[in-house]
């Protein structure tokens, strides 16, 4: 006889009940659900001002919400503000990027490595021993980080003279610079053209099997989404009309018709 082996179950990165934010009369986001495992590559449509980005917003801990609960690694971030929620291992991008421009490329990576310094106020002003072994072990880091992302030769630059493609990929560095078990992609797409595309797709998909890291992604651009996600929920108006595979989402009448149009994909 066969012996049958017990289920297991993994504990969720993140998992989303009931989540509705108001902003006075305007649901933006109403009775939202997710949950999302850890390495899970999810992506989240809907039409503009559908609420996707709102809902990252209240992931992230920018809103909070009117009704509902959202649990980080099991934690309840209820009133927790954006750096504490971060600490629990969420990290994002924006649609519009959002670098330290006057900071060179390397330095973003190093900046973005300050929740886990190591050491203390003491150790920083006595530049004790401690404060230099850790400093030298960001720089090692962080360097190690830019050459994994082929941005190594632009180390000393500024990044607001980089080519758009590129400023991209150094956001995304940046964000997983802390390690973060949750990378929340807030349309990497926007702006790029379509060799930088391609890039993007690739590079999004070597991340995911590469790092240890569950991605949640927002994207306008469905081929981009249909070739990575697992999986896809789409929202309208603040409320959920579909969830399934990417060739379930496509083929769905609701989805036609309120964010793709007439034509199927």
């Amino acid at each position: 006889m066969t012996k049958t082996q017990p289920e297991t179950t993994t504990a969720p990165v993140l998992e989303i009940t009931g989540l509705t934010r108001q902003f006075g009369g305007l649901r933006a986001v109403a009775d939202f659900h997710e949950r999302l495992a850890p390495n899970e590559l999810v992506g989240l449509i809907g039409p503009n001002g559908a609420g996707k980005t709102t809902v990252f917003n209240l992931v992230s801990g920018f809103y909070q919400p009117s009704s509902g609960a959202i649990k980080v690694n099991g934690v309840d971030t209820k009133g927790l503000k954006p750096h504490r929620i971060t600490a629990l291992g969420v990290a994002r991008t924006f649609q519009n990027i959002r670098l330290w421009n006057e900071l060179t490329v390397l330095d973003n990576i190093r900046v973005a490595r300050h929740g886990k310094l190591g050491y203390g106020f003491f150790h920083a002003v006595t530049r004790s021993r401690t404060y230099h072994e850790r400093e030298h072990e960001i720089e090692r880091e962080a360097r190690e980080l830019l050459e994994v992302f082929q941005l190594d030769r632009h180390a000393d630059e500024l990044p607001k003279n980089l080519p758009y493609g590129t400023q991209r990929r150094l956001e995304i560095a940046r964000a997983l610079a802390g390690k973060p078990k949750l990378l929340l992609l807030d349309e990497p797409a926007a702006g790029l053209n379509s060799v930088d595309i391609q890039e993007l797709i690739r590079l999004v998909r070597w991340i995911h099997t590469h790092f240890d890291v569950t991605i949640w992604m927002i994207e306008h651009h469905m081929d981009v989404m249909m070739e990575l996600c697992q999986r896809i929920k789409v929202i309208d108006f603040g409320e959920t009309i579909a969830a399934g595979t990417p060739e379930e989402i496509r083929n769905h009448p609701a989805v036609i018709s309120a964010y793709l149009g007439d034509d199927k994909i």
